[in-house]
C-alpha cells in the first residue's frame, strides 16, 4: 500500500500497489499523450482556420474588388453628370449595369459561412450590404438633379470605405506573415481610392472650370496621401512581378504625365480665387486621357499584389498541412513507445514487488498462527517457522532481505512476548487467588468476632468491615478475570430475580442511593446467578461511581419476550456519543485485554462486564439517559430463565438459626446476602397480601426482612414464657435466600483454587433489627407490639 498525504489536516489516504504503478506508468504516458493532443489540435485548428481564410479570400476578394472598381466609376460619372445635365449619360447608364450586377454578387456574401474565417469579415460585409441598399435612391436624385455634388460624392465615398473595409478585414488573417504582406495590398488599394477621389472631385469643375476651395483642398490633399502611400507604404514591400509592374508605372510617360496635370492643379491657387472658388486650368481631355491609361496599370499592379498575397496564404496552408501530417505521426509514434515501455517496467517491477508481498502475507498468516499455538503453550521452533526470501543484487532484493530479518524478529519477539504474557498472567492469578484466600481467612474471622460481641456499635462497626472485604473479595475476582482465569462461584439452585439484585446491590459502595424496581417474580437459572450477579453489581458500581451523590441509581427489572431485561440509569453526567460507540463495541467483541496497558482506565469495570457477558451470552448495552446520565440495558437470555423452585422458602422453625437445613449450611465465606430466607418469606407473603409493592427503594427491603426476624424473635420470646427474650446471634448465611446460599462442596481446600465471593454490606436497617430485638428482649412480653400491627419505629 503507499500513503499519500490529502489536505493540511495529516489525514493519509492508501492507495493500491498496483494503482501507484499505474500512476507511475500513466501519468508520463498521459502528459505526453496530452502534449501530442494539444500540439496536434493547435496545429489542426491553425491549418483549419489558415485554410478556411485563404478560401474565404479567393471567393471575397474578387467580389469586393469588383464592386470597388464599379463604385468608384460610376462615384465619377455622376459627378460630371451633376456638373452638366445637358451632357448625354450613355457612359452613366451601362455603368450603372455594371455596378448592379457587381452588387447583386457581393450582396450573396452575406449567407457565406465566415466561422472559421477572418475576424470581423462578415460585419464587414453587411456593412457595405447596408450600405448599398441606398444606391437607388442616389441614382434617382442624380437623374432629377434633387441633390448636390457633396452628398453624391460622400455617399459614394462611404460605400468605396465600405468595400476598402471588407479587404481590410480580409487581410487580417490568422498567419501573421501573411497578414503583413496584405497590409501592403490594403495599401495599395487605398492608393487607388485617392486617385479615384481626385478623378470625382476634378470632375465637378469641367463645365464651369471652378472648384470650390473646400473641393480643392481635399484634392491636393487625395495628391499628397496618394504619393505617401505608393513611395512609402507600397513600394518598399513590392517584390517579384508586381515590383517590376510598380516600376514600369511609375516611370513611364503617362504616369509621369499624370504628376505634371496633377503639379498644375496645386498651382492653380496661385491664380488667384473668386467667390470662395478656384479656377481651374487642367485641359479636360488631357486628363482624362490620362486617368483612362493610369487606371489599368494600377489596376494591374492590384492584381499582381492579389496574386502574391494568395500565393503565400496557399503556401502556409500546405506547410502547415505537412507540418500537422508530420508532428502527429511523429507525436503519436512517440507516445506508443512511451506507453508500451512503462507498461512494461510496470509489470516487471510489480511482479518483483508481489512476490515480496506474497512472503508478507504469508508470514502474516503464519505469525498469528504462531502465537496462537503460544497462547495453547505449545513449542515453537523460530527456525522452523521463518522461510527466507531468496534475495536478489539490488534495492528490492535488499528489501527481501530486510523482510527476511523482519520475519525472524517478529516471531522471536512473539514467543518471548508469549511466554513473558503468560508467565505475568499466571503470576497475576496466582496473587490474587491467595489475596482471596486472605480475604475468605478475613471473612471467617470477622464472623467470629460477630458471634462474640454483642454490642450494637461494635457490630456494626463489624458489618461495615464485612461489607468493605466483601468489595475487595469482587475486586480480587475482577484480577482473576482480567488475566485470563474464571470465577469460580456456583449454585444449586434457581435464584429469585430480586435477591439477586439484592446481592449485586450488596456488593457496591453506595448501596443506599439504589433503588430496584422488579415486575413479578421471576427466577434466574443457578447456572447464571454468579456471573450475572458480578455483571449487575459492576454496572450499579459505575452508575454509583460516576453519578454524584445522592441522586439515585435506579435498578429495573422484569420479564421480556426473549428473557429477563435488566435496566440501570444513572443521573450522572454520561458519556458521549463516541463513548457510547467504544463502549458497545467493547461489549459485542471483548478484547483479549493486557491488563498493564489498561491500568488507567476508571471504566475497567465495563472489560469485566464485557468478558462475563460474552462468556455468559447476556447483551449488554449503553445508551443515554433522559436524566443526563447513563442506561445500561441488560438482557439476559430466555435459557436463563428458571422455574420456581418447590417449595420456594423451607418451613420456619421456632428460631432463626433453626431455619436452615444443617445439610445446606456453606462454608463461612459464601456469596452475596441481600436478604434472609426470613426476609424473603415475609416480603413475598405482604406483597401477596398487597401490604407491600414489588418496588423497593432505600431500605425498605431491609427493614421488612428486619421486622420479619423481630417477628420471629418475638414469637420465640413468647415461648419462653414471658421472660426476657435472649440477645440475637448472627448467624452466617442465616439472613440468604435458600438458593443463594454457597453449599460447602464449593468451597476449594487449595490455596490456589480457592474463590471467594463478593459479600454485601449490611444495611443500617439489619442494624436497628438488631437493636429492636435488643429492646425486645430486655422488654416485658406485654409491652410488646403485636407483630401484625408494627410500631411506627419498625415500618421506618
Amino acid at each position: 500500500m503507499a500513503v499519500f498525504k490529502v489536505g493540511g489536516s495529516g489525514r493519509a489516504r492508501r492507495l493500491p500497489l498496483r494503482t501507484v504503478l499505474v500512476i507511475l506508468a500513466l501519468v508520463p504516458s498521459v502528459a505526453l499523450a496530452g502534449v501530442w493532443a494539444l500540439g496536434t489540435y493547435q496545429l489542426g485548428r491553425q491549418w483549419r482556420d489558415e485554410d478556411a481564410q485563404r478560401r474565404v479570400a479567393a471567393s471575397v476578394g474578387g467580389r469586393t474588388q469588383q464592386l470597388l472598381i464599379d463604385l468608384q466609376k460610376e462615384r465619377r460619372l455622376s459627378a460630371q453628370a451633376l456638373a452638366d445635365p445637358t451632357a448625354s449619360r450613355g457612359d452613366l447608364t451601362a455603368q450603372r449595369a455594371l455596378t448592379d450586377r457587381a452588387a447583386s454578387a457581393f450582396s450573396t456574401l452575406v449567407v457565406l459561412d465566415t466561422s472559421h474565417a477572418q475576424t470581423g469579415l462578415h460585419q464587414a460585409v453587411l456593412s457595405a450590404v447596408r450600405q448599398l441598399a441606398g444606391l437607388a435612391d442616389r441614382r434617382r436624385a442624380v437623374d432629377d438633379g434633387s441633390v448636390g455634388q457633396q452628398k453624391v460624392y460622400d455617399y459614394y465615398t462611404g460605400a468605396v470605405s465600405a468595400d476598402i473595409g471588407v479587404l481590410t478585414a480580409l487581410s487580417s488573417g490568422a498567419n501573421g506573415y501573411v497578414t503583413a504582406k496584405s497590409q501592403t495590398l490594403v495599401d495599395l488599394v487605398g492608393a487607388v481610392e485617392m486617385v479615384s477621389r481626385e478623378d470625382a472631385l476634378l470632375a465637378r469643375g469641367w463645365t464651369s472650370g471652378r472648384l470650390s476651395f473646400s473641393a480643392y483642398d481635399q484634392a491636393v490633399d487625395f495628391i499628397g496621401t496618394q504619393e505617401y502611400l505608393l513611395e512609402y507604404r507600397v513600394a518598399p514591400s513590392l517584390t517579384g512581378k508586381e515590383a517590376r509592374l510598380y516600376r514600369k508605372l511609375t516611370t513611364g510617360q503617362v504616369w509621369k504625365a499624370k504628376e505634371r496635370l496633377e503639379e498644375g492643379l496645386i498651382g492653380t491657387v496661385t491664380n488667384g480665387t473668386q467667390g470662395g472658388q478656384v479656377t481651374v486650368s487642367l485641359n479636360e481631355a488631357e486628363w482624362r486621357l490620362t486617368m483612362d491609361q493610369v487606371a489599368p496599370e494600377l489596376a494591374t499592379v492590384l492584381l499582381a499584389r492579389v496574386d502574391t498575397v494568395g500565393a503565400l496564404s496557399a503556401a502556409s496552408v500546405n506547410q502547415l498541412q505537412f507540418q500537422l501530417v508530420a508532428a502527429s505521426a511523429l507525436g503519436l509514434a512517440t507516445v506508443l513507445l512511451v506507453i508500451a515501455a512503462s507498461w512494461r517496467l510496470m509489470i516487471v517491477l510489480r511482479r518483483r514487488i508481489l512476490t515480496l508481498r506474497d512472503e508478507a502475507r504469508e508470514l502474516r498468516t503464519r505469525l498469528p498462527d504462531v502465537v496462537g499455538r503460544l497462547e495453547r503453550g505449545e513449542e515453537v521452533d523460530v527456525d522452523a517457522e521463518v522461510r527466507a526470501v531468496e534475495p536478489s543484487g539490488d534495492e528490492l532484493g535488499e528489501l527481501a532481505e530486510a523482510l527476511n530479518l523482519a520475519a525472524r524478529s517478529a516471531i522471536a519477539t512473539a514467543v518471548r512476548q508469549a511466554e513473558q504474557h503468560h508467565g505475568f498472567e499466571r503470576l497475576l492469578q496466582r496473587i490474587a487467588r491467595r489475596t482471596q484466600l486472605l480475604i475468605g481467612l478475613q471473612l471467617k474471622k470477622l464472623d467470629q468476632m460477630e458471634r462474640r460481641h454483642e454490642d450494637p456499635a461494635v457490630l456494626e462497626g463489624l458489618f461495615d468491615l464485612d461489607h468493605l472485604t466483601a468489595r475487595l473479595r469482587r475486586y480480587e475476582e475482577n484480577l482473576v478475570i482480567l488475566s485470563g482465569g474464571q470465577p469460580q462461584r456456583r449454585w444449586r439452585r434457581p435464584v429469585l430475580l430480586l435477591d439477586l439484585l439484592r446481592a449485586a446491590q450488596g456488593e457496591v459502595q453506595d448501596y443506599q442511593r439504589i433503588s430496584v424496581e422488579v415486575e413479578g417474580r421471576p427466577w434466574v437459572s443457578e447456572w447464571a446467578v454468579g456471573a450475572l450477579t458480578h455483571i449487575l453489581a459492576e454496572l450499579m458500581e459505575n452508575a454509583a461511581a460516576f453519578s454524584k451523590p445522592p441522586t439515585p441509581v435506579e435498578v429495573r427489572a422484569g420479564h421480556v419476550g426473549r428473557g429477563i431485561a435488566v435496566e440501570i440509569e444513572d443521573r450522572g453526567l454520561g458519556m458521549t456519543t463516541e463513548q457510547y460507540a467504544a463502549a458497545n463495541a467493547l461489549m459485542q467483541t471483548p478484547p483479549q485485554l493486557d491488563v498493564m496497558a489498561r491500568a488507567d482506565d476508571v471504566r475497567l469495570g465495563l472489560s469485566v462486564v464485557a468478558r462475563l457477558s460474552a462468556g455468559l451470552g447476556v447483551q449488554v448495552e449503553l445508551r443515554p439517559s433522559a436524566f443526563g446520565g447513563t442506561r445500561v440495558i441488560v438482557l439476559v437470555p430466555e435459557r436463563y430463565v428458571a422455574e420456581p423452585p418447590e417449595p420456594l422458602v423451607k418451613p420456619r422453625a421456632g428460631r432463626r438459626g433453626d431455619a436452615r437445613d444443617p445439610g445446606d449450611v456453606p462454608p463461612q465465606h459464601s456469596g452475596p446476602r441481600p436478604l434472609g430466607a426470613d426476609d424473603t418469606e415475609a416480603v413475598a407473603r405482604a406483597q401477596e397480601e398487597g401490604r407491600l409493592p414489588v418496588r423497593t427503594r432505600g431500605r425498605a427491603m431491609a427493614d421488612v426482612g428486619a421486622d420479619a426476624g423481630a417477628d420471629t424473635g418475638a414469637d420465640t420470646g413468647d415461648g419462653a414464657g414471658g421472660a426476657p427474650a435472649p440477645l440475637p446471634k448472627r448467624v452466617r448465611q442465616a439472613g440468604l435466600a435458600p438458593e443463594l446460599r454457597e453449599p460447602a462442596a464449593d468451597r476449594a481446600p487449595e490455596a490456589e483454587d480457592f474463590t471467594p465471593h463478593p459479600e454485601p454490606r449490611r444495611s443500617g436497617a439489619t442494624i436497628g433489627a438488631f437493636q429492636r430485638q435488643s429492646r425486645r428482649a430486655r422488654t416485658p412480653t406485654d409491652a410488646l407490639p403485636h407483630p401484625s400491627s408494627p410500631s411506627t419505629e419498625d415500618r421506618r
